[in-house]
């Protein structure tokens, strides 16, 4: 939403694409999972009695125009892209195929893959957790307006301390509010390792890529 109330802000929108296409100038393959919760969320439907099925899939929808979006910015700014979907909606995206997906990376595209896990009540966290194992991913980046994980809600607590690193077993015992518990166990018992960074900084993808700027990172260690 960048600094609007609803909908997709072209320049934050951009700023991400730019992001994303200097990440893969360094020959990094890279999958991308879209939440939607700047246009709808599937569980604010429900708090207002919308069936909650219903509303998990407007809001799986809603990951689609994202995605779109995100696709239509990166081929602006030359770079190659797949789009696949939990949801097959044609001739937007082709169904999700780990094969397909793998494919198009080893192709040099970005692969961008919409519609969360294709099914209700998951999170776009565990479809990020999904197709991170599927197409077997060295990390998945979690992008999000801190730059890690802390204590604390950083943004709540300004004595927060930050971790630049914890082990799953830390995370669940300390109760760190990192990802909800299916994606969480799903990375844990697949050896996903997860990096928490802020993706609202630019340039922040690429230092982090290099070893500079530092997010926080979950892994069995």
């Amino acid at each position: 939403m960048g600094d609007q109330q609803y909908g997709i802000d072209p320049n934050r929108l951009a700023d991400y694409a730019a992001d994303i296409a200097s990440a893969a100038s360094l020959g990094v393959q890279i999958a991308i999972v879209i939440g939607g919760g700047n246009i709808f969320r599937g569980l604010q439907g429900t708090a207002k009695g919308m069936d909650r099925v219903q509303g998990d899939y407007m809001g799986m929808l809603a990951t689609l125009i994202n995605s779109m979006a995100l696709q239509a910015e990166l081929e602006k700014q030359g770079m190659k892209t797949l789009l696949l979907g939990g949801l097959e909606v044609k001739p937007i995206a082709a169904p999700m195929s780990r094969r397909d997906a793998i494919a198009g990376l080893e192709r040099g595209e970005i692969v961008i893959i919409s519609g969360g896990t294709g099914n209700p009540y998951f999170t776009t966290d565990t479809a990020s957790a999904l197709r991170g194992i599927e197409i077997k991913a060295d990390a998945m980046f979690k992008g999000t307006r801190v730059d890690g994980v802390y204590t604390a809600d950083p943004e709540k607590d300004p004595t927060a301390v930050k971790y630049d690193q914890l082990s799953f077993d830390e995370a669940y015992e300390k109760n760190l509010k990192i990802m909800d518990l299916t994606s969480f166990t799903l990375c844990r018992e697949n050896n996903l390792p997860i990096v928490v960074f802020d993706m609202n900084t630019k340039g922040n993808l690429v230092s982090l890529l290099q070893g500079g700027v530092s997010g926080t990172l979950i892994a069995n260690l």
